[in-house]
């Protein structure tokens, strides 16, 4: 068959002094894979706070909220990112088992991204999500999930990305197609159409049965881990819920700040009128 000579490729695992978008990195380490970007002056990265490793103490550190604050915090998404400005060197590392990968994005052009999976970003790249409805993001069952959705907006700039287990990539011919496991995949380019696929099964005790996968319809690359997210980001879950958490605490105080100062304006025109 003619696709078994396009199978998915492994993304590499180990680079050093690489560079693109004007920034230099590297990629080590095995089992739990490091990113360590040399940032030059002026040069910022962003990524979530939780997964700073080390820094040069020449880099500034500021937090910064992403848009739409509200609805992320209603789907329990990170709604908090990390900005490092150099110059200086940083590595970030995500707690857990599987592969960090660069993907470099020309002026103009977007990628898609399964959720809690970005891993850091450079300062051309745009970063907004969008709700999928309609298609199964767990093994017999479940509907709907959020896409990560990044822009290289005006230059060209790199995404890193955090796979479960290995990364694979397929790139698809037009109408080429490929059916994916829910928990299987994890990037794709927006060309490539989503949609559910079941599978019956006709025979055996779950005769009547169906299995639940993605089918992906080119042209395009789709993104491929050998592990479930299900089963490996529950570390990274409990950090966006405190990420959540965190920022209601700042909501709170905001409008407990605001408050304070209409009450004291409603105050003083009610002592104006006496």
């Amino acid at each position: 068959m003619a696709f078994l000579n396009r199978r998915p490729t492994p993304l590499p695992t180990q680079l050093e002094d690489a560079t693109a978008a004007g920034y230099t990195f590297h990629l080590s380490g095995e089992l739990v894979p490091v990113l360590t970007v040399e940032l030059a002056s002026g040069q910022t990265l962003f990524f979530e706070h939780h997964i700073l490793l080390w820094k040069e103490p020449s880099l500034s550190i500021s937090v910064r909220p992403l848009g739409g604050m509200l609805k992320r915090m209603i789907a329990g998404m990170q709604i908090l990112i990390t900005e490092a400005r150099g110059p200086g060197q940083i590595a970030v590392s995500r707690d857990g088992v599987g592969q960090i990968f660069p993907i470099l994005l020309a002026p103009g052009q977007e990628l898609h991204v399964r959720e809690h999976q970005f891993l850091a970003g450079t300062e051309t790249i745009d970063y907004t999500w969008e709700r999928v409805s309609g298609i199964a993001n767990m093994l017999f069952g479940g509907s709907g999930f959020f896409i990560d959705r990044f822009y290289a907006n005006g230059a060209e700039g790199i995404v890193w990305l955090h796979g479960h287990g290995n990364v694979f990539e397929k790139v698809l011919a037009p109408g080429e197609q490929i059916d994916v496991e829910p928990g299987g995949w994890l990037y794709k380019d927006p060309s490539v159409q989503l949609e559910t696929n079941l599978t019956g099964l006709s025979t055996g005790f779950l005769a009547g049965s169906s299995i639940t996968l993605n089918r992906f319809t080119g042209p395009g690359r789709v993104g491929l881990q050998s592990a479930s997210p299900a089963l490996m980001s529950s570390g990274a879950d409990a950090r966006d819920r405190s990420d959540v958490a965190t920022a209601a605490n700042v909501a709170s105080a905001a409008f407990g700040v605001l408050g304070g100062l209409a009450a004291g304006l409603f105050g003083s025109d009610k002592d104006n009128d006496r």
